[in-house]
């Protein structure tokens, strides 16, 4: 099938094997293990330290709880948006074993340094107990500290956006298509496992042996994962970088701004389109970028099938019509910020100061509550996909099941409830904590299970299992296929985003509250704080976020859905630009 081939070579776009790489021994499955290993190591050791890092900022370096989530929220967004640069410096300019390969050693450098600062006293403060007493931390102290947060977000922005696509590079298509699927299928597995054994076994290591051996297995880890990729590289296939897209979308913006000042032609000869294009004329929507394509200076032109010769100077309808289509889904894309905005690290300190023993004398670790919302997004996806879809085909006539923005306004209405629920759940805790005397004391152990944050976390799980999946399904849909790598991409920049956000709102929330030395909303002491005020906000932030999810709907329209939906059922490949209505 031809249309079949296309899309094989778009997926080994940048990173195609050759059969006579095959015959030289290179590639093949049996290099899956060095890069699958090295991956999950890594999100192994990254994941490990975080879950629980907002007690080792508190207790290590004497910082406030607010102080501690904006460097949490601050080194996430980092670690979000960094494989975006990733990506961009393996496709164009070192390859993705390169870039791997520094990612692994940076992680392992920044780990390293992160044990150090539990193994060496000198390189973080001390306090008489869990959060009293603490000294200032120096700026020498965290300046170690944070170079080592550093390093881990370089390695993480490295290996992640290129795991995936290196290890597809080791397969022809062609020649082994179940072998790609295996791949696929056994990489998938091997991520979800090592995000289970970061958030239980790391987690609780931390916890119950210190953080000396909890940040040295890590680092431990790590080294094993960058040892073994390494090992790993006779054999393996290492395609050359080519094009960028990010790259092809600055062009277009600098062109666009190079011919601000001329004037759109009436006529589609003037723009210019390449020969295997089926695109004659830019789209009408968002005009000012049309400006990109205008044949300004026919010289621009080679005469070798009129490809562009300085492509900073000319752009294709293409390049610019790509460029359109990503700004397109912008506006479903800011609906997904506030999902899940700086309730973690509350989370994690708020169990600190519950009954965590839930048998014997087996305690569930403060950081592993992520794990909750872990198993509840892999019972609901197969659930959805196994028992609901049939049904809603069956009985209500819905053969694909929800819409993408069904599934999308669904997880929203979850996350308002889980917000609601953390804010029941805290009135209850703190009540508790006063009634006992503990409201000077907030590292003593109240009398009421940590099972009751469970709910609020399985609510999580179930906002994970519907928005995320339709925004990224609705992001493939409404962007052209050649450019579907980039949905990731928008994903990631969205986790980003809320990091950036909860930093915003948590500082507002902090300096609005304290005004006139009241207790902040947000102190340390959350026993004297009210973090159930801050729950309750969020909670009516998030239906706000809920009816301009609405507005977002109502604006794309549902013809415009209706047209996508049949676009996605041809079999053939095409490359549809759709456009906002203009009414």
């Amino acid at each position: 099938m031809e249309s079949s081939g296309a899309a094989n070579d778009n997926l080994l776009e940048n990173g195609t094997s050759s059969s006579s790489e095959s015959e030289n021994g290179k590639g093949g499955l049996r290099t899956m293990p060095f890069i699958i290993v090295n991956e999950c190591l890594e999100k192994v050791a990254s994941y490990g330290i975080m879950a629980n890092m907002i007690l080792y900022l508190m207790n290590g370096y004497g910082m406030a709880i607010v102080d501690g989530t904006k460097v949490m929220n601050t080194w996430s967004a980092i670690s979000n948006v960094l494989p975006i640069f990733g990506a961009f410096v393996s496709d164009s300019y070192f390859g993705r074993f390169l870039v791997i390969s520094i990612g692994s050693f940076s992680s392992l450098l920044g780990l390293t340094i992160l044990w150090l600062t539990a193994m060496i006293p000198e390189l973080r403060t001390s306090c008489e107990s869990f959060m009293l007493n603490c000294s200032s931390a120096t700026a020498i102290q965290l300046a170690v500290l944070f170079i080592s947060m550093g390093l881990i977000s370089i390695g993480a922005g490295c290996i992640r956006p290129c795991s995936i696509a290196f290890g597809a590079d080791q397969l022809t298509i062609r020649e082994t298509p179940k072998n790609l699927d295996s791949y696929f299928s056994w990489y998938y597995t091997s991520i979800a496992l090592s995000t289970v054994i970061a958030l239980s076994v790391i987690v609780y290591i931390q916890e119950n042996l210190g953080w000396k051996i909890g940040f040295g297995v890590p680092a431990a880890l790590m080294f094993i994962s960058a040892v073994s990729f390494i090992l790993g590289s006779p054999i393996y296939v290492k395609a050359k970088p080519g094009h960028s897209l990010l790259t092809s979308f600055v062009q277009v913006v600098v062109v666009a701004i190079k011919n601000r000042k001329l004037c759109l032609p009436d006529s589609f000869d003037q723009y210019y389109q390449e020969c295997d294009s089926a695109l004659v004329v830019p789209t009408d929507s968002l005009r000012c970028l049309n400006k990109a394509c205008i044949i300004r200076n026919p010289e621009t032109l080679s005469s070798h099938g009129g490809s562009v010769l300085d492509p900073w100077s000319q752009c294709t309808v293409r390049q610019v019509e790509s460029l359109k289509s990503l700004l397109r889904v912008l506006p479903m894309w800011s609906t997904g910020i506030f999902m899940i905005a700086s309730q973690a690290t509350f989370s994690t300190v708020q169990a600190n100061t519950m009954n965590r023993t839930l048998f014997g004398t087996f305690k569930m670790p403060a950081g592993s509550f992520n794990l909750v919302i872990v198993i509840t997004v892999s019972i609901i996806i197969p659930t959805y996909d196994r028992v609901m879809v049939p049904l809603l085909a069956k009985y209500m006539d819905i053969p694909r099941g929800f819409s993408c923005r069904s599934r999308i306004g669904i997880g929203l209405l979850f996350v308002c409830a889980s917000k609601a629920t953390s804010a029941v759940v805290e009135t209850i805790r703190r009540k508790t904590a006063i009634e006992e005397g503990f409201e000077d004391h907030p590292n003593a152990v109240i009398h009421m299970s940590v099972l009751w944050l469970v709910p609020e976390f399985v609510l999580l799980g179930f906002a994970e299992g519907f928005n995320p999946i339709g925004q990224i399904e609705f992001f493939y849909t409404y962007i052209p296929k050649s450019m579907s790598s980039f949905a990731m991409a928008l994903f990631t920049l969205q986790l980003a985003a809320v990091d950036i956000f909860g930093n915003l709102l948590v500082s507002i929330v902090d300096k609005v509250t304290s005004v006139g030395g009241n207790e902040s909303w947000l102190s340390t002491n959350i026993n004297k704080g009210h973090l159930n005020y801050y729950y309750a906000l969020l909670t009516c932030l998030s239906i706000l976020n809920y009816f301009y999810f609405l507005v977002i709907c109502w604006a794309y329209g549902p013809a415009l859905e209706q047209k996508l939906e049949a676009s996605a059922c041809k079999e053939e490949e095409q490359f549809d630009y759709m456009e906002l209505p203009t009414s």
